[in-house]
Formats: structure tokens, sequence, C-alpha cells
């Protein structure tokens, strides 16, 4: 791979879904790795297909040295369900999810799955593994006012999302445990609102026990939240600080990817340019940059390939980053190796 085709990998952009001339055009110039699913679309899964099967085509020499992309959405259900249509089932939300056994869930959940996977999506940005209390849950933005919530206790979230996990796999699907530390004790969103603060959630939180069910259970990703955790970092956002980064893999031992939250359009960057949103989560441990916007990851690209250029010490991060993402591409067949 060249030095650009590494750094495109780093990128998971909002452009899937989008005219085919324009995705072509990014990937061509840009080289990135993974796309996510744009918006909505109820056109349903064999019309999706066709879209995913345009986008897998890219995959030349040239682009991305012949290594086939992640297509993510997020198809968590209820509120949250972004391809729908002919051929999906209508998802539940997860609180009603949570209503269900882990057994029946895991069940269901490899069926949509099916549906993903028969409509070329091999990543869901699910699922919300944040614990939020019942007694707040109406004023969580983020997660409880959507019901995003698969119960009230690490034990009921833990057990569900697992369920999912588990199903999702069944299907060839990868997932994504989100969002680390956790959402669940916040009020404002950060896609949003800027300065969401928890400041309860330390690193022997109970409610960690969630996300720690979903690594011990192989989740290849996991989201990074953009709020600040006073008691275990108060000076960073979550996806900025090395010490939250240091939890996740060294207390909780996660040797997976780490996937940001959204640095491209979330009001919670708003405040930091482009290119200091991807270089600093890169520094702090990250992995793979999460960008609704176009334009916010092509800035990110560039500061990062210049950087890469002149620092021998990030070149080495970005390069571990890259091989981390495509160990996981290796797990779902998306290598061209023999």
């Amino acid at each position: 791979m060249s030095e650009a085709q590494r750094v495109g990998q780093l990128f998971l952009v909002g452009i899937a879904g989008s005219p085919a001339a324009e995705v072509a055009r990014a990937v061509r110039t840009y080289h990135f790795g993974s796309l996510l699913w744009q918006g909505t679309s109820a056109a349903g899964v064999a019309a999706d297909r066709q879209v995913s099967q345009a986008i897998q085509a890219l995959a030349t020499s040239a682009t991305t040295a012949r290594v086939r992309f992640f297509i993510a959405a997020n198809q968590e259900g209820g509120q949250v369900q972004e391809l729908t249509g002919p051929g999906f089932s209508a998802i539940p939300s997860a609180l009603v999810q949570g209503e269900l056994s882990a057994a029946e869930l895991q069940r269901q959940a490899a069926a949509w799955g099916g549906e993903l996977r028969s409509a070329g999506v091999n990543l869901d940005l699910a699922p919300v593994m944040d614990v939020v209390p019942s007694a707040t849950a109406s004023q969580n933005a983020p997660v409880g006012a959507l019901q995003r919530e698969f119960g009230h206790t690490p034990q009921v979230t833990g057990a569900h999302g697992v369920a999912v996990i588990r199903g999702l796999k069944q299907a060839g699907v990868a997932t994504t445990a989100k969002h680390f530390p956790g959402l669940g004790r916040v009020v404002g969103n950060t896609d949003f609102s800027s300065g969401v603060v928890d400041t309860a959630t330390g690193p022997e939180s109970s409610y960690l026990k969630s996300f720690q069910a979903a690594i011990k259970a192989g989740v290849p990703f996991v989201m990074i939240a953009l709020a600040t955790y006073t008691r275990i970092d108060a000076h960073h956002l979550a996806a900025f600080s090395p010490r939250i980064m240091r939890l996740l893999r060294q207390q909780l031992n996660f040797g997976g990817v780490i996937v940001s939250d959204d640095l491209g359009a979330a009001a919670a960057v708003a405040g930091l340019s482009p290119a200091t949103r991807g270089i600093d989560f890169l520094a702090a441990g990250g992995d793979l940059i999460t960008s609704q916007s176009l334009p916010a990851a092509i800035t990110m690209d560039r500061a990062i390939l210049a950087r890469a250029a002149h620092d021998a010490a990030f070149r080495a991060t970005v390069n571990s980053a890259v091989y981390r993402i495509l160990d996981t591409k290796q797990a779902y067949h998306l290598m061209p190796c023999r």
C-alpha cells in the first residue's frame, strides 16, 4: 500500500448511498477504505445491494490496493433504523428487544443480519451498550429518550447486547459496541450539543460491565463517545483522551478497532478544526475515524498524511491503526490475500 492508501483505511466516511460518481471520485482521490450509509433508504434490500456492489467494485489496485470496503449502517431498530423497504424487517427498539430472552434476540438478530448481508452491508454500528438509569431515561437525550437502551442495568444491557453481537456475527456482519465509556448518564446529545459531561462514570464503574461483556463476546469494534468524563479525564473529550483509550485497551483488554463517534459534523467537536480532530483521535490511541461530512474527512486525510510524512512516531501510530483495521477486514473476508 502507498502511504495515501494506508491513511485512507483510517476512515469511515458518510458517502455510501450518495450518487455513484461522487463515491467513486472520493475513493479514487482519497482512497477511503470504509463507507457509511448516508441518511436513510427505503428502497429495500435489492436496490441497496446494487449500491453496495457498485461500491465494492471500486476496490482496485489504484484505489485501495484491492482491499474491499466495510459498508456500514446504523441499523439498531426503533427510531434508529436507516435501511427499510422490501426485504427489511421493522426492527423494534432496543428497549423492546431487551424484553426478549437472550436466545430469542440472538435468533432475531441473525435474521436482521442476514437482511443486511443481502443488501451488501457488512458493518452495523450497533449495539448500544450504554446503561441508562430508569429514573433519568426520559431526560437522557442520546439514548433513553429514543429507547436505544436494552435495559437499565449492566446485566440486562450486557446480555442482550451480546445476543445481538452473536446473532449478527452468525450472518457475517461485524458489530460495534457503543458509546464507550457510556452515554447513559448524560443529558445532551453530542450530535447536537457541545459540552456534554458525565460526572458519575469512573474507571471502576459497574456501568462499564456491559462493554466488558461485549468485549468478552468478541465484538470487533468499540465506538468512543464525544462526551467528557470528569472522573476519568476532565480535560479531554473521550475520543481524544489517552486515559480512556488505555482504560479500554488495558483494563477491559480490548484488542480490536477503536472507532470514533462522528468527528465530521457532530456539534461536540465543532470548536476544533477537522485536522485537529483526526490527528488528536489517532494520537490518543484511536483507529478508525467516522466522519458524516465528506469535506471534513478530506481535510483530516490531508492533515494526517502531512503529519505522517515528517513525524516518524506519528507514522508508526498510523500504521498500527491500519494493521488493526486490516486484521479485522481479513476476519470478514475483505482482504485480497490468497
